[in-house]
C-alpha cells in the first residue's frame, strides 16, 4: 500500500470517528465550557472539523498563512458542523488523490504572517498539523462530552459506555 492509499483509510476511518463524536450532541451544547480558559462545545467541534478539511484548503499550497488564508469555522448549528464535515470529506479525498509519492516530500511552511511556525515535508504536515492535532482536539471533545453526561461513543475501541449498554 502506497501513501496515497494509507491516507484515504486513515481519512476515512478518522472522519467516521469525528462523525460518531459530533453526532452525539446537540444544539444546546453549543455554548458549554467546561472551565472559562476552554473553547466552547461549538468552538472546538467547529476546530476539529476546520482541521479535518485542512487536507483540501492548506495541503495544495506549499505554505499556509493564518493571516492570509485561515477563517475560522463559526458553529451555528451542530447540523451546519456536520454539512461542513461532509462536503469537505470528499475535497479531501481529491485533494489526497491528486498528489504524487513526490509531493509527500515536498516542503510546507506553517506562518502568521512573517513568523513561521513550521516548516516540513508534506506528510509531516499530514501527520503532524492535521491528523495528531485534529485527533487531540476531538479527544478533548469526548471528554466535553463525559462532562455532560452524554454516552462516548467508541473509537478505536469500544468506550466504556458501549461496554455498559445492556
Amino acid at each position: 500500500m502506497g501513501l496515497k492509499q494509507g491516507f484515504l483509510v486513515e481519512l476515512e476511518r478518522e472522519t467516521e470517528n469525528t462523525r460518531r463524536i459530533i453526532g452525539r450532541l446537540k444544539d444546546e451544547h453549543l455554548d458549554w465550557r467546561p472551565h472559562t480558559k476552554s473553547m466552547t462545545v461549538g468552538e472546538l467541534a467547529a476546530h476539529v472539523v476546520e482541521l479535518h478539511n485542512w487536507v483540501y484548503a492548506a495541503l495544495g499550497m506549499a505554505e499556509f498563512d493564518f493571516k492570509k488564508h485561515y477563517v475560522p469555522l463559526k458553529a451555528t448549528s451542530i447540523n451546519a458542523i456536520k454539512e461542513v464535515l461532509d462536503q469537505g470529506y470528499d475535497k479531501n479525498v481529491a485533494m489526497i488523490n491528486s498528489l504524487t509519492e513526490e509531493d509527500w516530500s515536498s516542503m510546507w511552511r506553517l506562518r502568521a504572517g512573517d513568523h513561521v511556525i513550521a516548516e516540513m515535508p508534506k506528510i509531516g504536515a499530514m501527520r503532524f498539523i492535521i491528523q495528531n492535532h485534529l485527533i487531540h482536539h476531538r479527544g478533548q471533545l469526548s471528554l466535553y462530552l463525559r462532562l455532560l453526561d452524554i454516552p462516548v461513543p467508541g473509537i478505536y475501541g469500544p468506550s466504556a459506555d458501549d461496554m455498559n449498554k445492556g
